[in-house]
């Protein structure tokens, strides 16, 4: 059982990273009221007020910017001590937070986790799923999983999966508009928008030759959502701009066909990046080594590489006349 210092720290550290007390009294199972009431209790020992509260917001004073600091230091050194004194023991403990995209997180991730949480019992798993990336330190991530370049460069990282993108529409949709043969083509269709954190709007970015070609495009449909996306391309909408690992499956069965193959896109590999390896704990390396050796043992980036290039060739991507 944890000391009281350390569950006092824990709480202040979950409200600064909460932003309101009822998110941390949710995270810790406890009443809003209870929440007022211990925070009340730890400004009254210490004899100063931590926090600034309005019936809207709350706010870190100075005293509370200093606790926090402390905090968050004293918590990751008792982290470091419980894993030196356990590294021996045969039986990985403790929590392990880790961040990743809606949409994978639900149908990729959460099935991996699982299996991990039957290897190791005693690690106290919590996946959180945001359509943004995350600052790992503020949001207290040991890892984040995402497709396309990292957010931040001064992150370390591994990756788990290569994963290109292309342009691709529905047979549907290109009897009926034709297909385009060039970039500039592109202004003259419909274009069905991915709209992607702070990504520019309609603008899309291609490779070709060595050079850089920026296109802006337009369309009538866009979401933040890939899924909803990708049903609109296959309802014969419009263009749209996906990687292999959406797309292979439906290259196959001709549902979609790629347009202009000839021009290379971003691609959106996936990674797993996390802060640092010298605070990294023994149960976060060996979930970072079980989702390598998991996209590796079963080909996740290869069943859709080896789809792609074969289908280019194929008839149901030959331009109409």
């Amino acid at each position: 059982m944890k000391n009281d210092l350390a569950s006092e720290l824990e709480f202040f550290v979950l409200i600064a990273r909460h932003g309101n007390l009822s998110a941390a009294a949710r995270a810790l199972d406890i009443t809003p009221p209870a929440a007022t009431k211990r925070l009340s209790q730890m400004e009254s020992r210490l004899g100063v007020r931590l926090l600034n509260r309005t019936t809207r917001r709350i706010s870190l004073t100075t005293e509370g910017e200093t606790y926090l600091a402390h905090a968050t230091r004293i918590l990751a050194q008792l982290r470091e001590m419980e894993e030196a004194v356990s590294s021996s023991s045969s039986e990985l403990r403790g929590p392990l937070r880790v961040n990743t995209t809606l949409g994978f997180g639900r149908t990729t991730i959460a099935p991996l986790v699982s299996e991990f949480a039957k290897l190791h019992p005693y690690v106290e798993i919590q996946v959180e799923l945001t359509d943004r990336p995350v600052d790992l330190v503020d949001g207290g991530f040991d890892m984040a999983i995402r497709f396309g370049a990292l957010p931040d460069q001064r992150l370390n990282a591994r990756c788990l999966m290569t994963n290109r993108r292309f342009l691709c529409a529905s047979p549907l949709y290109l009897a009926q508009y034709g297909t385009p043969t060039t970039l500039a083509d592109l202004t003259h269709h419909r274009c069905i928008l991915h709209r992607q954190n702070d990504d520019a709007y309609g603008i899309w970015r291609f490779m070709h030759e060595q050079h850089n070609e920026v296109m802006k495009v337009q369309g009538t449909l866009s979401s933040n959502d890939g899924d909803i996306v990708l049903g609109w391309a296959l309802d014969g909408h419009g263009i749209l701009i996906r990687s292999e690992w959406d797309l292979a499956k439906y290259l196959e069965s001709g549902r979609l066909k790629v347009v202009l193959p000839e021009f290379n896109l971003p691609s959106a590999d996936l990674f797993v990046y996390y802060a640092g390896r010298l605070n990294q704990t023994a149960r976060a390396r060996a979930f970072i080594d079980f989702l390598v050796e998991c996209f590796r043992k079963d080909n996740f980036s290869t069943q859709a590489v080896s789809e792609v290039p074969r289908l280019f060739n194929s008839p149901l991507n030959q331009p109409r006349s």
